[in-house]
């Protein structure tokens, strides 16, 4: 019986190259590559090295008469362990087996011997490339991030410039007029000479009976009353009527009051006077007289201007024009009492809420007063001292151009801004030579009681709702005001633009 060949048990890296350093050369039993098959296999394994000229002798068949195979006992260590390595990575590469016993391989062929060096050679890394997807959809982000805000940012910067305007066109600004059955309350509404469909449109606006400043002279066109006759006097009103049923109040003689006044916030001396006229049937020379001579009432001013308290008088007939003065005079020391003012600080007092009265509306008194002071504060004045109110100016400049025209708008002109005269504060540090109008009680509250804040600049942007804006810094107040000049832009037949 003949002894099985024996086969060499496969060896790790580690014992091969132990075996290397110690010059041992292990016997194996596996059949070398053919010729021919070698060379089909090319394309796989490295071509065996050429061999030596002289042929090396055959060794001695095995103890124990092994059979023999026609292959050399002895093969080169360097092809014995490139097999272990081949082996090695096919094991690692390949997918879990089924636990199935698979039937054996095919022997395969014996790859040729390589060198020690190839043995020991430094493991080749091969370099993978990176997908990179994430890059792409980075830039995809940026791009919609940016358009996206520019957008939004556009979108933002015209409707803070022009959102009134916009409304105003597509109809978003809400309702011209007030519904029928909406009306309540009561209001005394005054009407001067000369006074046409537009100037009586804006003052049942002031007095809350519109809705909008022109709503009245809007109705008035659509009934074709272009030229439509006005009589003055006091009358009678309600808030929150329909234009259509305002018209028709006004030309009621019922509603028209007799030897009644209704003084409105913010008249001047003069149009005081000339309202009492009318609605007393009083001479106007004789109110003249009357407010000739402040000292007669106990006024210590140059002039009653900010005195003539703003409210509704009824005389007796047989009342005389320096009691209907007295009477006015008397309303504002109530006034001025309820609000706290010292003894002797009346004037200041008047003069600070003059132009409260004139600038601001009842909601942002308190603010106006704020800008007020902190423009007369040396130590955070940006205007060094002038208070700049265009209400003084062209107050200033009427009372010396007496022959002036009338105002035309809101806005100043070059002349009234330059004008030296003690009122004007563009030209003046503090405040004016005194009040330039009849202040209400909100307003002198305001003047007493100012709102916290650091604001120095105010403009109003919408001569129908009042809407004004208020800033700290100048660059701040001109984005301000040219929402003002977009809103006059959209409405040049407006009394204020």
């Amino acid at each position: 019986m003949t002894e099985p060949s024996r086969e060499m048990p496969p060896l790790t890296r580690r014992q091969a190259r132990e075996l290397a350093r110690t010059g041992q050369i292990p016997i194996v039993g596996e059949t070398p590559a053919e010729p021919s098959r070698a060379g089909e296999e090319a394309n796989e394994v490295p071509e065996p090295r050429a061999a030596s000229a002289s042929a090396e002798p055959k060794p001695e068949p095995a103890p124990g008469g092994a059979k023999e195979t026609g292959q050399p006992e002895t093969v080169a260590f360097d092809a014995l362990l490139d097999v272990e390595e081949r082996r090695a990575a096919a094991a690692a590469s390949e997918p879990a087996q089924d636990p199935t016993p698979a039937p054996a391989p095919t022997a395969a062929p014996t790859p040729a011997p390589a060198s020690l060096e190839d043995l020991f050679a430094p493991e080749r890394e091969v370099a993978v490339k990176k997908k990179r997807r994430g890059l792409g959809c980075l830039i995809a982000f940026l791009i919609f991030a940016l358009i996206a805000g520019g957008l939004t940012v556009s979108g933002i910067w015209a409707w803070n410039n022009y959102g009134t305007v916009i409304a105003e066109k597509l109809g978003w600004d809400g309702p011209d007029d007030f519904e029928p059955g909406q009306a309540t309350g009561e209001v005394l509404i005054t009407i001067e000479s000369g006074d046409d469909g537009s100037r009586v449109s804006n003052t049942l606006f002031e007095a809350g009976v519109t809705l909008k400043a022109d709503s009245f002279y809007d109705h008035l066109i659509s009934v074709g009353e272009t030229t439509p006759d006005f009589f003055p006097g006091v009358y009678r009103l309600q808030k929150q009527m329909t234009s259509a049923a305002a018209w028709e109040a006004l030309q009621d003689p019922a509603n028209k009051l007799e030897n009644t006044v209704a003084l409105q916030e913010g008249w001047t001396v003069n149009g005081t006077i000339e309202a009492a006229s009318v609605g007393l049937d009083m001479p106007l020379d004789q109110l003249q007289a009357a407010v000739a001579d402040p000292s007669v009432y106990g006024v210590a001013a140059d002039t009653l201007e900010g005195w003539l308290f703003p409210a509704h008088y009824t005389f007796d007939p047989d009342t005389t024009a320096q009691d209907v003065i007295q009477a006015m005079v008397d309303r504002t020391r109530e006034s001025l009492t309820a609000a706290g003012v010292p003894a002797g600080d009346e004037q200041r007092i008047l003069t600070i809420a003059s132009i409260i009265q004139r600038e601001g509306g009842s909601a942002d008194f308190g603010k106006v007063a704020r800008v007020i002071l902190n423009r007369l504060d040396p130590d955070i004045s940006d205007t060094q001292g002038l208070l700049q109110m265009d209400s003084t100016a062209q107050f200033g400049y009427r009372q010396t151009h007496p022959d002036a025209p009338e105002q035309e708008n809101a806005f100043s002109t070059e002349e009234q801004l330059a004008d030296p005269n003690p009122w004007n504060t563009y030209v003046h540090a503090g405040l004016p030579a005194g009040p330039i109008a009849n202040p209400g009680d909100d307003a002198i509250a305001a003047a007493m009681n100012p709102e916290a804040g650091d604001w120095q600049y105010f403009v109003t942007v919408d001569f129908e709702t009042g809407e004004t804006l208020f800033a700290a810094t100048l660059a701040e107040h001109d984005q301000n005001v040219a929402k003002l000049h977009a809103w006059c832009e959209a409405h040049p037949d407006h009394a204020g633009c």
